[in-house]
Order: C-alpha cells, then structure tokens, then sequence
C-alpha cells in the first residue's frame, strides 16, 4: 500500500512504535492525576528513566534490566516529588516543575560518557504465522514486547479503575480526598502509590527511547515527550482508552513529517519538525473551547493537597 511514495503499511506500523514512550508515561499520569496529583515532572522522569535504562542495558548486556532501572528510576525520582507535595505538602505544580529541571541536568550529568554508546538490541515479539501475514503481519504482528505490553498496560487500568474496589477508592480519593478521608481510606498512602506507578511507567516511557526507538543516549533524548504525555491525559478526558488514540494520534503525525521529510516534501522541514506539537496545542484548544474552560472530566480535587488534622 503506497501513497505519495510512504508505505503506509510501514507508516502504522512506525507510529505504534513512535507511541510507545508517551502511551506509557500518560497511562502512568493519568492514574496519577485520578488520584487528584498533578505531577508535572513526567519529562524529568522520563529522561532519567532513558538514561539509567541504557546505563543499565549497557553494564549488564539485558535489556530487561535496563527497563527495571529505569522504572526504578523513575520511581525513585517520583518518591521526592511524593514526599514534597504528600508530606511536606508543597505546591504540586512548582514542586514537578522542579523535578523536571532536576531530571534534565542529572540525566545531563549521569549521560556524559555514554553519548552515542548503542545499547544491546531489544528483539522482536515474532509470532508464527501471524508475523508473515502480507499487509496485516508487518503492521500488528512484527513489533518488539513493548509495544503489546503497553496496550495491555491500558487495558488493565481501565479494568482496574472502573472494575475494581481499588479503582474506586482511587477515584474517590480523586474526587474529594476529605470525604474519602471520612470513610477511612488512607488518602495519601493512596496518592504515594498512584504517584510511585506513574514514575515507574514514565521511566519505561523514556528506557523505550534509549533502547528501542533511538537506541542510543544524547542530552534532551526525550524531546518533550513528558510534556505531550501530559497534554494527551486533558485530550483524552482522563479515560484510559482515549489516551491510547491520543498517543497514536501523535505518533502517526511524527511518523507522517519523518516520512513526508524522507519522500521530498515541498514543505520546509522547520514546520514538518514542529506539526506534531502544533496540533496537539490545537486540539488542546478546541477541547477547551467545547467545554467552555471548566476542565470537562478533570477530578474535582486535581492539584489539590491534602490537608489531614494534625
């Protein structure tokens, strides 16, 4: 299947690829921000997430090891961000503003002497059959475990938040942490747990780009894809399904101007580089706009701390 000389076989496969790193940072936020935390940090804890992930890979030859030090990674940079605001009670939006700031020169610091360093392969998931199949094998079948496990990553926390007793007590915690409180649920042993597992899926976010999609470390590796990952969690109405079209809508877009690029658009690359970014502000404004500014789903006690009696 070709159009204007891009396979577009090829180009769905690559934007699954593509969607990988923010697919899994917004699933891990937007458990976050159901609990009612707004932890801008998810950039910071990418980045240390790929860096310590390679780090790793390359020391012990395992990709698997790399992915679990960098969700550790991300975990631990995610505790201080935890003990700040769920403690200390410091302001949650300046307080992941800072984590990100940190995250990016630690990252920058602990990535010096492996600039360029190519970490060992992570292999393909291929399965019998299936992976040669014409048109739908390449597509859905010829990708590495990460992709697979990211969709089922999705799928088991919307099971979880709409299924189980769990779920609704992280819900409800979201929604108005004193009335969870007056139930007797222990508001920030629930919020520490929803912040741990989404620093431990932004770490594997950002460990997918330095051993998978660029398997390699530079500084600023991650691009912004924190950022993304955040906008894509108010695109999706903080439902888990529609973070998965959110995060395949941008990964089909910055495949397509990497492809439109490669086939000699006439179009300068300054804009093909930066369409993505562009259109996910715009449809953050349109989203805004339909629902007049009110926040549509967002959990009533979003960013709120939560203060118990002392």
């Amino acid at each position: 299947m070709m159009l204007g000389g891009i396979n577009l076989a090829t180009l769905i496969a690559s934007l699954m690829v593509a969607a990988v790193p923010i697919l899994m940072a917004a699933t891990g936020e937007l458990v976050a921000e159901k609990a009612g935390v707004l932890n801008l940090g998810v950039e910071g804890m990418m980045i240390i997430g790929a860096v310590c992930g390679l780090v790793a890979a390359v020391h012990s030859g395992s990709p698997a090891l790399g992915f679990l030090a960098a969700a550790a990674a991300g975990a631990a940079l995610s505790l201080v961000f935890a003990l700040l605001t769920q403690v200390f009670l410091a302001n949650q939006v300046a307080t992941g503003l800072a984590l990100t700031l940190f995250g990016l020169g630690l990252s920058s610091l602990i990535g010096q002497g492996y600039v360029g360093v190519k970490p060992p392969p992570t292999g393909r998931l291929e399965i019998p059959g299936l992976s040669d199949m014409p048109v739908l094998g390449p597509i859905l079948f010829h990708h590495d475990v990460w992709v697979y496990l990211s969709i089922a990553m999705v799928a088991v926390v919307a099971a979880v938040l709409r299924r189980t007793r769990a779920g609704l007590i992280l819900r409800a915690v979201g929604e108005n942490h004193d009335a969870a409180h007056a139930l007797g649920y222990k508001v920030t042993r629930v919020r520490l747990l929803a912040i741990l597992f989404g620093g431990a899926m932004a770490g594997l976010g950002g460990a997918y780009v330095s051993l998978v999609r660029v398997p390699q470390w530079t500084d600023g590796i991650t691009a912004g894809a924190g950022w993304i990952a955040l906008a894509i969690v108010v695109f999706a109405s903080w439902k888990p399904w529609r973070v998965l079209i959110g995060a395949y809508l941008f990964g089909g877009i910055s495949v397509l101007q990497l492809n439109l690029q490669a086939a000699g658009a006439r179009i300068p690359v300054e804009y093909l580089a930066m369409s993505p970014y562009v259109v996910t502000i715009l449809v953050l404004v349109l989203i805004s706009a339909e629902r007049g500014g009110r926040g549509g789903n967002a959990p009533a006690a979003l960013g709120r701390n939560f203060h118990a009696a002392r």
